[in-house]
């Protein structure tokens, strides 16, 4: 039976912090929010291991994956609907699009996904045109349906605008995450005025575009992106809590591969190690899973595995110094690493340079890799203007990528000095220097 057009007998509405209630009417996108692979993101945090620096970080890609739905919703039905430029008929593939468009994250997402070399938007198209039960939903919408919504999240879909909605440098997915973690992380950074961007927000056949009258609220925006991200997302205490995770699942795969007998036989992670996982295996990943085994693989036989699990499991984080990509810091950390070998410390997994880059707003490169789109002002005029020729704040910070880079150390083993005591003396000299 198709239900492209189908609705619930009695609107059904979900209490959320943010958007104070999140309104589902069509049958289709209740249905798709019962599936096994949706209900799947209830066990994947938003924000990794970011909950280990703000305690209140426990809120996951579900309350996420709903929240950019309903703004999307609210877009649709209130602002664009019954303008020329909308084309109606879009509306439940941008509803769809909007809800799934997370589907396909695993456990701490980026972290594991550099380990083991996925993809979590490639997992999403797989899991929609796959054997799934989220792909029988949509299959009952049309035959193609499933095609058009993986489309939209790979921004192939010929209607640029509907991608627009979820994919660019002001859309849904933005729009949610920044103040859904501004909320559970307690910080006030991610606030903006999305109620007015919403109301001065018109379609336009590429994307949507915002009313010169609202530039003061898009300004804004988009400095709460670059201060959430300086602030939240690349916290160094974050950040060293990923340095272990990812240390932990490098571990855990090297001892695999070299025929170590683990007392926790790691059956879920077989296929990731061996690099042919099936979307069968990757849906039984969560972060259940993995901490079940970070828990049991404290009490591993193998020393580097059981200290790096009982780290993370236990807020036993590695400390950090600023790091400056020079010659005379590479110099010294091609020192520390020959010094931390004398100490008897593995340099590979207990000092590690880590690195975050962002990028808070770009006009358009075209041809350039991540091709942004960037965002246009409508004028009282009926002129289009891009942001950054009209805004001084925004033109001050386009295309200014900026960078930040800290080393991570375990200081407890530097303080033991039961051993190599003059060796963890010098490595501690050289940190210092760093600092």
């Amino acid at each position: 039976m198709e239900y492209s057009g189908e609705k619930l007998s009695e609107e059904k509405v979900f209490k959320d912090p943010v958007h104070r209630y999140i309104h589902v009417r069509d049958r289709v996108i209740w249905d798709l929010i019962g599936t096994k692979e949706f209900q799947r993101l209830r066990r994947v945090k938003q924000l990794g291991t970011t909950y280990l620096t703000f305690h209140g970080a426990e809120h996951s890609r579900l309350s996420h994956s709903l929240g950019v739905y309903e703004i999307v919703r609210r877009i649709i039905d209130d602002v664009f609907e019954g303008r020329p430029e909308w084309n109606p008929e879009e509306r439940l593939l941008s509803l769809c699009a909007a809800l799934l468009h997370d589907l396909g994250h695993g456990p701490f997402s980026h972290s594991f996904e550099k380990v083991f070399d996925l993809d979590h938007e490639l997992f999403t198209r797989k899991i929609i045109l796959g054997d799934t039960e989220v792909n029988a939903v949509l299959t009952q919408v049309g035959a193609d349906f499933p095609k058009k919504v993986a489309e939209v999240i790979a921004k192939t879909y010929s209607g640029k605008l509907v991608v627009s909605l979820i994919s660019s440098q002001i859309d849904a997915d933005r729009m949610d995450y920044l103040q859904r973690d501004a909320y559970f992380t307690g910080v006030s950074y991610g606030h903006f005025d999305m109620e007015r961007i919403m109301r001065v927000m018109r379609p336009r056949e590429d994307q949507a575009v915002i009313k010169q009258s609202g530039m003061h609220a898009v300004e804004d925006y988009i400095m709460s992106r670059y201060q959430m991200y300086w602030q939240v997302y690349f916290h160094p205490v974050t950040r060293s809590a990923e340095v272990i995770l990812t240390k932990v699942l490098h571990r855990a795969k090297y001892l695999y591969e070299t025929g170590y007998h683990f007392e926790q036989d790691p059956v879920h992670f077989h296929s990731l190690f061996k690099g042919d996982v099936t979307l069968k295996d990757y849906l039984k990943m969560d972060e259940a899973v993995m901490l079940y085994y970070f828990a049991n693989w404290e009490h591993e036989g193998d020393e580097i595995l059981r200290d790096l699990c009982s780290r993370f499991m236990n807020r036993r984080l590695f400390k950090y110094t600023e790091f400056h990509p020079s010659n005379e810091q590479m110099n010294k950390l091609i020192e520390l690493t020959k010094l931390f070998k004398e100490a008897g410390i593995d340099p590979d997994y207990y000092l590690v340079v880590d690195s975050s880059s962002d990028l808070p707003y770009d006009f358009y490169r075209p041809g350039e890799e991540e091709e942004r789109l960037p965002i246009h002002l409508l004028k009282n005029n009926g002129e289009i203007r891009e942001l950054s020729r009209e805004s001084e704040i925004v033109e001050a910070i386009s295309g200014k990528r900026r960078t930040d880079h800290k080393l991570y150390y375990p200081a407890d083993f530097l303080r033991d000095e039961s051993t190599n005591k003059n060796v963890k003396q010098q490595i501690r000299r050289l940190l210092e220097m760093a600092d």
